[in-house]
């Protein structure tokens, strides 16, 4: 795998707590964003580490976006005090790169949650990620996101503008140039820990939906999957109490 970056980290909760857990955000977005799982895994007394990705946020930039250099970069990301997360939870792109950083580090973490998980990643919906892309880009303002994003909380709102502001255009750009076949299914169907996946609705936009998510459900039994119904792409920011829920749940 790549030459690992060190990622910046934020962090909900008791740092003595037991039960450690990782966040991953999504393209385009940062740490911070995701804070309604990190609140809510901190509630249910769980220490919740989240880190900004190579190129987003205040983290190293590089030439290298690749998802496995993404993956080395998670797969080097370990507790405090060393050992294994109790749980790695990504979104999107999270979702993809802990995939790989999981299925290549045995022992890295106890157990995977996958947020509507990047796994393969081509034709309508590669475009639709794209075009999401270069409108936040492009009209990076409060009243843009909160226009398009009316149901967000006002902190969603404010972060994910600070989230575009602080990331690097290029390394947005370049996430879809140099995954191509963005495809990480034979990483997971190595998975060899339990894996839940919690699905956007597909009647609404889901990248985990259909024939393909049948089709990698059924090359591991250790994957399972549930769906926020009513749920965008970004379904924690969409569904966030229904979210949380599926959350606690798959950990329990």
């Amino acid at each position: 795998m790549p030459a690992p970056l060190t990622l910046p980290r934020i962090s909900w909760g008791d740092p003595a707590s037991s039960r450690r857990a990782l966040l991953v955000h999504g393209l385009g977005s940062s740490a911070a964003l995701m804070w309604r799982l990190g609140d809510a895994l901190a509630g249910a007394g769980w220490h919740a580490t989240a880190v900004d990705l190579r190129g987003h946020g205040d983290a190293p930039r590089s030439l290298d976006y690749t998802i496995a250099a993404y993956a080395s970069d998670l797969a080097a990301t370990r507790p405090e005090g060393d050992g294994a997360w109790d749980a790695v939870i990504g979104h999107s792109l999270g979702g993809a790169s802990s995939t790989v950083a999981a299925a290549s580090s045995p022992g890295w973490t106890l157990r995977l949650i996958l947020i509507d998980p990047a796994i393969v990643l081509d034709g309508r919906d590669a475009n639709v990620i794209r075009r999401s892309q270069e409108r936040a880009f492009a009209d990076n303002r409060i009243d843009a996101v909160r226009d398009e994003h009316p149901h967000w909380h006002p902190q969603d709102v404010e972060l994910k503008v600070d989230a575009v502001h602080r990331a690097s255009r290029w390394a947005v750009e370049q996430t879809s140039v140099q995954n191509r076949p963005w495809d990480v299914r034979p990483e997971a169907a190595q998975l060899s820990v339990p894996t839940h996946v919690i699905a956007a609705d597909p009647t609404v936009f889901s990248l985990f939906r259909g024939d393909s998510a049948a089709e990698i459900l059924a090359s591991n039994p250790r994957l399972t999957m549930s769906v926020v119904e009513g749920a965008g792409h970004s379904l924690h920011r969409d569904k966030p109490e229904e979210s949380v829920r599926h959350l606690l749940e798959a950990l329990s």
